[in-house]
């Protein structure tokens, strides 16, 4: 009969946004927690496989996002959550100090950043 397993959280290297700490990490799932700090953004991005969900829990963020081939801006408050299916261009900016929940697919290392198609430079702040 399957029982709990504790898991041990632990930071996923630094990040010069803020932190990205991994919470849960199955065959089938992982969780993390990223706290942003003010005036910091995630590169812009997409991924090949990663199916993820975030959740902001406190703060103030701008998400972009690509749709019909233009760079769209929304503002994002807490409570609010986003789903990015693979293939979609995302872009998280921190505009207070925030906390997000991150929900995925186990998929690492799988970002493909497009911030020089659209004039952004490489990597942003390099999520």
């Amino acid at each position: 009969m399957p029982t709990l397993e504790k898991f041990e959280p632990r930071e996923l290297g630094p990040k010069p946004w803020g932190q990205e700490i991994l919470v849960a990490c199955t065959e089938h799932y992982t969780g993390k927690v990223l706290l942003m700090q003010r005036g910091h953004r995630g590169g812009l991005q997409f991924h090949v496989v990663k199916d993820e969900t975030f959740y902001l829990f406190s703060g103030l963020c701008r998400v972009r996002f690509e749709k019909e081939g233009v760079l769209q801006e929304a503002t994002m408050r807490p409570g609010e959550s986003y789903h990015v299916p693979p293939g979609a261009v995302h872009q998280v900016e921190a505009l207070e100090d925030s906390v997000l929940f991150e929900a995925s697919v186990p998929a690492f290392n799988d970002r493909i950043n497009v911030g020089e198609q659209y004039g952004q430079g490489a990597m942003g702040d390099a999520w």
